[in-house]
């Protein structure tokens, strides 16, 4: 299964889908895609790499062509548009001062992200006023008088 779904992506890098320095579809984002465990899509990439079409840095994720390929960034980290996202959801009242504000877990499985960009998202709020975070118990929304005065993330 593995070695079809890398060759789908490797045609959408050979039909200019996916340009030199892109990032390939994350792991979580690969599975939701093609119905697939995450160790499957961690086999895609390794796959790719395989073929010589990616490359993988660590914590940063696989892209497209060799390591030398200077990678395309985003405009916007992702980390800021969930954190952005979630702010939202707090001035909008969704989530309640005082009320847990959802896992870890669970921002990963809704944004199709590694653990790492959902905790890059949940420090940016607690960073800016929006939460704070009780060890071992969860991470909470602030009162708002604590929020930022910016109305955005």
């Amino acid at each position: 299964m593995y070695q079809q779904i890398a060759q789908i992506i490797e045609e959408r890098i050979l039909h200019g889908e996916l340009p030199p320095g892109a990032p390939v579809l994350s792991e979580a984002q690969l599975a939701k895609e093609f119905g697939v465990a995450r160790t499957t899509a961690r086999r895609v990439a390794r796959e790719l790499r395989d073929r010589g079409v990616a490359y993988t840095l660590q914590g940063e994720g696989t892209f497209v062509g060799h390591p030398d390929v200077p990678r395309v960034a985003r405009k916007v980290p992702l980390y800021v548009n969930i954190a952005s996202t979630l702010a939202g959801r707090i001035r909008s009242g969704e989530f309640a001062p005082q009320w847990a504000i959802p896992s870890e877990k669970v921002v990963m499985r809704e944004f199709s992200v590694a653990k790492v960009t959902a905790r890059q998202a949940v420090a940016r709020l607690r960073e800016q006023g929006w939460v704070f975070t009780i060890a071992h118990r969860g991470t909470y929304v602030a009162d708002p008088e604590d929020w930022p005065d910016v109305p955005h993330c």
